[in-house]
């Protein structure tokens, strides 16, 4: 079976996901906002995570997410930790046009599970999905994502919804991006207001009147 492209990433309501992580982890554009997730420490997401990582065949990660992915996971050697044994065992498809092959490495037990993706990347993202596996992961990644978006190539969505509202900061969904219906496969609000929703491209939008 192909693999399916899925995209997994923390939101806020005005659709912002950078830097949900810390205020070091993407300070870039000015964003002052870094670290926003960090007050709802609620289990459910935590269980969210750990059942959608073990769907992972494989990641593609987009440069600035590599570099951060690279700096704290294989640092997590736990083999009762899911995540960490996932990210840092399966392959990593990075992508960029500055990266080397020989900067493109992962350290730790596994470095040679990374593997730089060049050129073409539509086309190369296309013939990793065409291989055999369950599903091609994506974390952060907001630049890539924008091409794969305007390209119909994400199979799923994993959206993990914050009540928060920031105001500024890259957002998943931007002007210019191709209309799409989402039909919801999977919606479940946690206690702290969390709503984890997965969602699958229905088709184009359709226009009426009410």
């Amino acid at each position: 079976m192909d693999m399916k492209l899925t995209v997994q990433t923390f939101l806020t309501l005005d659709g912002v996901m950078q830097a949900p992580g810390g205020p070091e982890e993407d300070p870039s554009d000015a964003f002052i906002h870094g670290g926003w997730q960090a007050p709802f420490a609620d289990p459910a997401v935590g269980e969210f995570v750990t059942e959608l990582n073990r769907h992972a065949s494989a990641f593609l990660l987009g440069r600035r997410t590599f570099d951060i992915f690279r700096g704290h996971w294989p640092d997590q050697t736990d083999p009762a930790d899911p995540i960490a044994t996932a990210i840092n065992s399966l392959p990593k498809y990075v992508v960029s046009s500055s990266l080397s092959e020989a900067d493109a490495t992962w350290r730790g037990e596994h470095p040679d599970t990374a593997r730089l993706v060049t050129g073409a990347v539509v086309a190369a993202v296309r013939a990793l999905k065409d291989e055999p596996g369950d599903e091609l992961q994506i974390w952060g990644s907001g630049q890539l994502l924008q091409t794969l978006l305007q390209h119909e190539l994400v199979d799923r969505f994993r959206l993990m919804t914050f009540p928060l509202v920031l105001g500024s900061g890259r957002r998943l969904f931007n002007d210019g991006i191709l209309p799409a219906t989402m039909r919801p496969v999977d919606l479940t609000v946690t206690d702290l207001g969390i709503v984890l929703g997965t969602y699958e491209p229905a088709g184009p939008v359709r226009h009426g009147e009410m």
